[in-house]
């Protein structure tokens, strides 16, 4: 029998607001924190989060809040959906409102720009006795909102903790399937939305379904070789946290990653573009690939791109001439 939980999710955009509503038509009890007054405004008195989620009725049962410590009074499990960039400082704001051994799971992907790290060894460092968990998948915040099928991974050093939390947020839509393998769940949802750059930039530049469909496959050769290297394992590579969330990503404008992919590739501005947590990983990417010394020829090349170190055209002339070889 499924125990109903107090359940904090921090985060006011499309995730955290998805998440939130998928959480509640469960049964648990949901306080959903947002730093805009607007936006808390919206939800409460309007059921809707109209600057991310518009279109979408949210249940009667989310309640929101700008009170970081109301949302946290009673919370049994948190949900922290922080953008990665800014999760170092948000977690330590939060030491004072968190109950001792309280599950946190990171539901962000993406790396530290100023310090290179993963985002669970960042809350590790920060909450050294609480459980932490990965919340990591292909899904769309739209469809998870909806209510439309989505299977996502829970990944947690423990596996009773990691099948616990996919048991409490798993539903007849919304299914969770668990893992142990925190670093490889948690090295897909990270950099596949720096393949889905390199994929939205090959569709913006014109060069057809064919060379999508290489792209892809040639990133998630990449993406395995790099999970491999940091001890993930072979069947998260191959599952939903990394093989489904690349193919889901890089093939929907749906994805923000993929969006601003095409925008880069078309030649046009990003400016006034969503957040694309892929532009933030791509530097810090190719840097950990090259201090551990792994062949990722598109992270580079989209680095490069961000960086205006190489213009797209000459980025495809490379990527297509590179040397033959037996594949990987």
């Amino acid at each position: 029998m499924k125990m109903y939980r107090q359940i904090a999710v921090l985060g006011g955009g499309a995730w955290g607001t998805a998440l939130a509503a998928m959480a509640t038509n469960l049964g648990h009890h949901v306080t959903l924190y947002a730093r805009d007054e607007k936006t808390v405004e919206d939800i409460n008195n309007n059921r809707r989060n109209n600057r991310y989620l518009p279109d979408i009725a949210l249940p009667d049962t989310v309640k929101a809040t700008a009170d970081l410590q109301q949302a946290l009074k009673t919370a049994d499990t948190v949900l922290i959906v922080i953008p990665a960039q800014a999760l170092a400082a948000v977690l330590a704001s939060l030491t004072p409102f968190i109950s001792a051994k309280t599950p946190l799971v990171l539901c962000s992907k993406g790396i530290d720009q100023t310090s290179s790290r993963f985002m669970s060894d960042i809350a590790e460092d920060i909450f050294p006795h609480h459980p932490i968990a990965i919340l990591s998948g292909p899904g769309f915040a739209a469809d998870v909102a909806k209510g439309l099928p989505t299977a996502v991974t829970i990944a947690a050093g423990n596996d009773s903790l990691a099948h616990n939390l996919a048991h409490m947020l798993s539903g007849q839509t919304f299914r969770c399937y668990a893992s142990t393998d925190l670093k490889g769940v948690e090295i897909g949802g990270a950099l596949k939305n720096v393949l889905a750059l390199a994929a939205g930039i090959a569709t913006g530049y014109g060069l057809g379904a064919s060379a999508q469909a290489a792209i892809i496959t040639r990133s998630f050769a990449e993406l395995r070789r790099i999970g491999m290297a940091f001890g993930g394992k072979q069947e998260t590579m191959t599952g939903l946290s990394v093989l489904g969330d690349l193919i889901l990503t890089c093939s929907s404008p749906q994805s923000r990653n993929y969006a601003y992919g095409m925008v880069l590739g078309a030649g046009k501005s990003t400016d006034g573009l969503l957040l694309a947590e892929g532009v933030a990983t791509a530097p810090v990417a190719a840097g950990l690939c090259d201090k551990h010394g792994i062949d990722a020829p598109v992270i580079h090349t989209v680095a490069a791109i961000l960086a205006g170190r190489l213009s797209v055209a000459d980025a495809v002339r490379m990527l297509i001439n590179r040397p033959l070889k037996f594949e990987d």
